[in-house]
């Protein structure tokens, strides 16, 4: 019994067509009829014949059909985060044109020696591209090897200096509109509740002279205090509802003057810092305003509609993906920069009617 695996050919030979018109009914790249797609189909299903082998097409076009992403956290954090997972759905979409698929990898310098390292790396992996999801001091590496490798990258929120296309938003300027409304609203006690500032993530209050070395989290930063120049800062080690949770119980603890209002970078962490100043007693936005940024939808979060900036974090994944095949294709590529929208919800008030 033969067990020789059915090409296209075959596959023509049974449908009764050409084998130039069966190959366009699995590569969609030029219409044909339903009846014409139904047959090679049906005669495809009949012979066990799946589609194309993707190593002769990879041999064919020199690719591997692969773009890495690189990110800086662990993979299942990074999917917690609703801005990431919507970003990605945008970078897939990017790709399609392309054929390719995404494999997700953990930044070089996170890997090191563990025995994660046996998986497939940044130096091991067969990418024809890379997006790396940041470029704080963390991902300095990864960028590197990369670079060495010759082939094309880009970020996403991040400084990746000269020649490396960046896809970002207007941070700083889309957190200095929060701060300007809260001052509007006669707010001068105001506490800023940043993401994390480098790759160690640790919390804390955030030292004058301490160095940021994430690029989100200092723009941002950076915008509020345009606005005020003294406002202290706390650091969070991620964006979760738990991390704002925890950063409120310290604002609003007790035998202390809780803040009038918030400025949290991220929407998860504006909703856990409602969630403490709930336990704490206080009343949003009486008692305290508080801002977010993202404009995701954040579950249990009603009667609550957040003042915050929207972004569109599929229309930055979408980008970078074009600006990747655009590469990919000999084209030049341009940097982008997205612009937030400010929106008003019920979680600010005027510093006057806290009692």
């Amino acid at each position: 019994m033969s067990t020789r695996r059915a090409t296209i050919a075959d596959v023509a030979r049974e449908a009764g067509v050409s084998g130039s018109t069966a190959s366009v009914v699995f590569s969609g790249k030029t219409p044909v009829s339903d009846a014409t797609r139904r047959r090679v189909l049906d005669a495809a299903a009949l012979l066990g014949y799946t589609g194309p082998d993707p190593r002769a097409a990879s041999l064919r076009s020199g690719r591997s059909g692969i773009v890495g992403v690189v990110f800086e956290e662990h993979l299942g954090t990074a999917f917690q985060d609703p801005v990431k997972i919507l970003m990605m759905d945008g970078l897939t979409d990017g790709v399609a044109p392309l054929g390719a698929g995404l494999l997700l990898l953990r930044d070089q310098a996170a890997v090191g020696d563990t025995p994660a390292a046996l998986a497939p790396t940044l130096t091991t992996a067969p990418l024809d591209a890379a997006v790396l999801i940041g470029c704080s001091g963390l991902l300095r590496e990864s960028l590197a090897v990369v670079k060495a490798r010759g082939i094309p990258v880009v970020v996403i929120e991040g400084d990746a200096g000269e020649g490396v296309p960046q896809i970002r938003l207007d941070n700083g300027v889309a957190q200095k509109h929060a701060a300007l409304h809260l001052r509007g609203l006669g707010h001068t006690d105001v506490v800023v509740l940043t993401l994390p500032i480098d790759k160690r993530r640790t919390r804390g209050w955030i030292a004058p002279d301490a160095e940021i070395t994430v690029d989100v989290t200092r723009d941002r930063l950076e915008g509020a205090r345009d606005v005020y120049p003294e406002a202290p800062a706390y650091a969070a080690a991620g964006s979760s509802i738990d991390e704002g949770l925890a950063a409120g119980r310290i604002l609003f603890s007790r035998g202390t003057t809780p803040p009038t209002a918030v400025i949290a970078q991220s929407d998860l962490l504006a909703a856990g810092v409602i969630r403490a100043a709930e336990e704490a007693g206080l009343r949003v936005p009486q008692d305290v305003s508080v801002t977010g940024f993202d404009g995701i939808v954040v579950d249990g979060l009603a009667p609550y509609l957040l003042t915050t900036l929207v972004q569109e974090p599929a229309d930055k994944g979408r980008a970078a993906g074009r600006a990747i095949a655009a590469m990919l294709e000999g084209r030049p590529a341009a940097s982008m920069l997205f612009t937030c929208v400010f929106r008003a919800g019920n979680t600010t008030a005027e510093a006057s009617a806290r009692r």
